[in-house]
Order: structure tokens, then C-alpha cells, then sequence
């Protein structure tokens, strides 16, 4: 039952970091599309995009099943 559980909280909080790097991307593209755009803001964004692409990835791994048949 644990395990279900932590399960459905990882899923959780899957969703919630693929939220989040949905949201930087449009306020990235918004920053640059903007006519006195700020580099250095535009840089912290991606790299915490960055970050949250490779959470997400581990936690997807994390999720997915060993397969050792």
C-alpha cells in the first residue's frame, strides 16, 4: 500500500515539474519575443529549465519498470 502510494505521489509531482517547464517555456519565448528583452533573466529561465527537464526524466525512469526477463 506504501508503494502505491509513493507511486501516486512521484506521478504527482511528475505532472506538477512538467507543469512548471511548460510555464518557463511561454514566459521564455514571451521574454525574447518582447521588444528590451533582459539576457541575463532569459539565461537563469532556461537553465532552470533545464533542471527541471532532467528531474523529470529521472523521475520518469524512476516510474518505469525494470524489464529483466
Amino acid at each position: 500500500m506504501d508503494l502505491e502510494n509513493d507511486q501516486e505521489q512521484q506521478l504527482r509531482w511528475l505532472e506538477t515539474l512538467r507543469t512548471e517547464h511548460r510555464d518557463l517555456d511561454v514566459a521564455i519565448n514571451h521574454l525574447m519575443s518582447s521588444r528590451h528583452h533582459d539576457n541575463m533573466r532569459i539565461q537563469r529561465l532556461k537553465r532552470r529549465k533545464l533542471k527541471l527537464k532532467d528531474a523529470i526524466h529521472k523521475l520518469e525512469s524512476e516510474l518505469i519498470p525494470d524489464l529483466d526477463a
